[in-house]
């Protein structure tokens, strides 16, 4: 297939959460492939936007993709921060495991 024949639904400097969102998608059954996961060296070298992570989809699951997108973003949104048992550590919202300890998310 070419680059024509996908869609790119998602795309973050943070490689960590575009392979979140594409393994949300991969989980509901969307195929997707990742473009540029290895390309934040490039910055500087390359304009910013060409080495960006993304997720791309085929055009005919664009909607359904783009929909569970939005539908995993609103729940990180509305997720409160949270202190590790364990450590006292503050983590953010989207993190269930503390990074300081080791330790779950209550």
């Amino acid at each position: 297939m070419s680059d024509f024949d996908f869609v790119r639904v998602f795309a973050h400097s943070n490689p960590l959460l575009v392979s979140h969102m594409a393994n949300l998608l991969e989980a509901a059954g969307v195929p997707v492939e990742r473009r540029n996961l290895t390309l934040g060296g490039g910055a500087g070298e390359l304009p910013p936007g060409e080495c960006e992570p993304e997720v791309w989809v085929a055009p005919h699951n664009r909607a359904r993709a783009e929909r569970l997108i939005r539908q995993a973003q609103a729940e990180e949104d509305s997720r409160p921060a949270w202190v590790c048992p364990g450590c006292g550590e503050r983590l953010e919202a989207a993190f269930d495991t503390c990074w300081q300890c080791g330790g779950r998310r209550p």
